[in-house]
């Protein structure tokens, strides 16, 4: 049997889709993932990597809550996180943990953490030692 992905797809709600999409499309693009699934009259717009199948999306329901989540994004070099983590804040996200090596995860886990405009923790993180 074929090892296939843990998590088809994950999504976060939303309070405002256009505001989020702003926020999240030029960071997703970075890290080489286009709209998909892109639905956003409808509420939902979702993010494939070329050459995956696994998917982030976020939707709108004003019944639904929002926030509070957590999301790890893989970059491939640290190079990369930092540039993530520097478009976030230019992007309106807070800081929620400047790049840097998380030993306690492990010896070569490096990461960096955002909020975006919803309260969600938004990780990115590589395993490369450049």
């Amino acid at each position: 049997m074929a090892t296939k992905n843990l998590i088809d797809h994950f999504a976060f709600y939303v309070k405002d889709i256009k505001k989020t999409r702003a926020f999240y499309e030029p960071l997703l693009a970075l890290l080489g993932a286009e709209p998909k699934y892109d639905y956003e009259e409808q509420g939902y717009v979702g993010y494939v990597r070329a050459g995956t199948t696994n998917q982030f999306g976020f939707a709108y329901d004003p019944t639904k809550p929002v926030g509070m989540n957590h999301v790890a994004f893989t970059a491939d070099n640290r190079e990369l996180v930092q540039r993530f983590y520097n478009l976030a804040l230019s992007l309106g996200g807070e800081d929620n943990g400047k790049p840097g090596i998380r030993e306690h995860y492990a010896p070569d886990y490096y990461a960096a953490f955002v909020l975006d405009p919803d309260g969600n923790n938004v990780e990115v993180t590589t395993r490369s030692s450049v």
